[in-house]
């Protein structure tokens, strides 16, 4: 069986919403960046061990959060010794406004999984963008290169949109098929 691992940094609890509905669906340990931007030994080996790796932040200002790219500057470690070389990764995130850069932000995720090494994982989801698309719909925001969903500023991370929440446990189920057939 794969090992899939969901690293994250939630800075109001949204993103990490998420990240546990991209772990259901993924069968994933979830390990947060605290936040002062670090991990714990042991965190450091569970994604060391993972045959997958799932990125999350929130989106800050058009990219991923201080806490978030604290970790990835420190991944420098692995990236040195290849360490994460051929795993799969994929990326998720969570910003106020409808769009509000979000894809900067996958894109960020994306390169980092890139210079590890890494193979990426989209979403494989068609967007429900017709007249009679609903907000709780499946990718209602609508990405294929990683999971988005979208939380008014004023809200808390219980009301988030049950569609966005399903979309990211899809998504982890997505990534945990694309590794178990990559593993074997």
């Amino acid at each position: 069986m794969s090992k899939v691992a969901v690293v994250f940094h939630s800075g109001y609890g949204h993103t990490l919403r998420m990240a546990q509905a991209v772990a259901d669906g993924a069968g994933a340990e979830l390990v947060a960046i605290d936040a002062e931007g670090n991990l714990t030994d042991a965190a450091w080996e569970t994604l060391n061990a993972a045959d997958a790796i799932i990125m999350g932040s929130p989106t800050y200002m058009g990219s991923v959060s201080w806490q978030f790219k604290k970790f990835a500057d420190a991944s420098s470690k692995p990236w040195f010794s290849q360490a994460w070389k051929n795993k799969i990764f994929a990326g998720f995130t969570n910003s106020a406004s409808m769009n509000g850069d979000k894809h900067s932000t996958l894109h960020y995720l994306f390169t980092l999984a890139m210079q590890q090494g890494g193979i990426w994982v989209g979403t494989a989801q068609m967007p429900s963008n017709s007249k009679a698309a609903q907000r709780n719909d499946i990718n209602y925001v609508g990405s294929f290169a990683g999971a988005m969903a979208q939380s008014p500023s004023d809200s808390s991370p219980a009301e988030m949109p049950q569609g966005d929440l399903d979309t990211a446990k899809l998504f982890g189920q997505r990534v945990a098929e694309v590794t178990a057939k990559f593993r074997a």
